[in-house]
């Protein structure tokens, strides 16, 4: 959608929320606008505004039927990706555990390692006080599921720096004036008409309502995506009330630096950067400039004593 069609986007959400009968609904109200209050079917020749309605509805279903095939494409790709690495994995452990033939000689010296290892008690490792806070304080939440996310009882959501990916089956088939959903900066409803809603509470973070979309996929299964406005951190849950997921565990490669623009690829790089720096006890880029200029410095006045300067 062009950005001269998003700006109206609040107003017709707005709309599209108090019509309780759904699309229907909200079409009769605008045609019923254009009939009452503008010469849209008689300003023209007879046919020329079916004409009209026809081509924008046929123009911006294209456009999003397309989104959803792209969508569908990148999740089977990450799919496929997901399997060949988990197939590789699968490979190199049965490599891995193939039987080889030894001598007698071998085998007397493998039975006697075994034999030496269990009368040994087992080396204890001494965890730092950081490891142990951090151990303490990731106790009891969620791994993430292959998406980055959770699966839960009632729906399953995944996530990439840019995105939330929420599916939702509906237990049965249903059409799209069947349902509710309701997409807030901050809170976010799900569910079908006349039963509980499946989904009711607050995100842990905003989202921006223009990007945010959802889709009816074979009248069973309700698909949300959600468009982050912070676009540098992991969520560690879908809405507050749902179980945490431990944010360490995420796998960062399902996010491509190729499709962050310039300025955020940027500062992702530089966070990446310097987080390989600190685990290998080396300066992060801004210490490393720091340092850099000191030593020019340094080199420009060789006249000056610096031995007993002390720099932060």
């Amino acid at each position: 959608m062009s950005a001269k069609g998003d700006k109206f986007d609040g107003v017709l959400l707005s709309i599209a929320q108090e019509c309780e009968g759904g699309v229907q609904e909200m079409l009769d109200v605008i045609f019923s606008f254009l009939a009452r209050k503008t010469d849209f079917y008689t300003g023209g020749d007879e046919g020329a505004a079916e004409t009209l309605v026809l081509d924008k509805y046929k123009k911006h279903g294209k456009a999003a039927w397309d989104e959803v095939k792209k969508k569908k494409a990148l999740n089977e790709e990450a799919d496929r990706k997901r399997r060949e690495r988990r197939e590789k994995e699968e490979r190199e452990l049965a490599e891995s555990s193939q039987i080889v033939e030894v001598t007698d000689e071998e085998a007397k010296k493998i039975e006697a390692d075994e034999k030496a290892k269990k009368s040994s008690p087992p080396p204890t490792e001494k965890k730092s006080e950081e490891d142990e806070e951090e151990d303490e304080a990731d106790r009891g939440k969620m791994k993430p599921n292959e998406r980055n996310g959770a699966n839960l009882e009632k729906y399953s959501w995944g996530q990439t720096l840019q995105e939330i990916e929420l599916r939702v089956p509906l237990g049965g088939a249903y059409k799209s004036k069947d349902l509710i959903v309701s997409i807030e900066k901050k809170h976010l409803k799900v569910g079908v008409k006349g039963q509980p809603l499946i989904i009711d509470g607050d995100f842990p973070k905003e989202v921006k309502l223009e990007e945010s979309t959802w889709v009816l996929e074979d009248k069973k299964s309700l698909m949300v995506n959600l468009e982050k406005v912070n676009k540098m951190e992991w969520w560690n849950k879908l809405v507050t009330t749902d179980p945490e997921i431990n944010t360490k565990k995420v796998q960062p490669e399902n996010s491509k630096l190729g499709d962050l623009d310039g300025e955020t690829r940027g500062m992702v790089e530089k966070m990446m950067y310097d987080q390989r720096q600190k685990e290998m006890g080396k300066p992060t880029s801004d210490e490393q400039k720091k340092q850099d200029v000191l030593a020019q410095f340094m080199k420009q006045h060789p006249e000056m004593d610096f031995s007993n300067c002390k720099f932060n």
